[in-house]
């Protein structure tokens, strides 16, 4: 039978770093407070938790990899919106963002989740950060707290198996 690992959805002593874009701060900050929400629901402490504000989605990676390089964070999450306007700098920002926030998990080995809404008009954006559809910030603080357990799990040292007793020496 084959060991299967999954993350568990408790944050009690796990420690977390937002990276939140003041860039559609209207946004940002519902999401902000959606990843709070979902961390004290799930047992997180806010004192563990630091938030870092950076001015744009294409500054969160460097802020992300800096927190999850520090050694302070189990798990940090990106937060921030990408509204399409009428030029192609929305592609630009959207794609490099998140390819930039993939490239910190994947080099510190720290999970950095992708909490960045991107959205055609603010009002989409809106009903993704706690109106009609749900908070995305929750959403992704529910993934940092399943994968900080997860890579936890992964990295904890195997148990040796169990002796069979012996008799005597003789």
């Amino acid at each position: 039978m084959p060991v299967t690992h999954e993350g568990k959805l408790t944050a009690e002593g796990l420690r977390f770093g937002i990276a939140a874009s003041r860039f559609n701060e209207l946004v940002s900050k519902r999401l902000v407070e959606g990843a709070l929400d979902c961390l004290r629901r799930h047992g997180g402490d806010e004192k563990n938790v630091e938030i870092a504000l950076v001015p744009g989605s294409l500054e969160l990676p460097l802020v992300a990899q800096k927190m999850a390089q520090s050694g302070k964070f189990d798990a940090v999450i990106c937060l921030g919106a990408v509204i399409r306007g009428g030029t192609p700098h929305f592609e630009y920002v959207a794609s490099q963002s998140a390819r930039g926030i993939l490239q910190a998990s994947l080099s510190t080995g720290v999970p950095v989740i992708n909490g960045v809404l991107t959205a055609d008009t603010i009002e989409q954006a809106l009903e993704r950060a706690g109106t009609k559809l749900g908070n995305r910030g929750f959403q992704a603080a529910e993934s940092a707290i399943e994968m900080a357990n997860l890579m936890k799990e992964i990295e904890a040292k195997p148990q040796a198996p169990a002796r069979r007793a012996q008799g005597p020496k003789k």
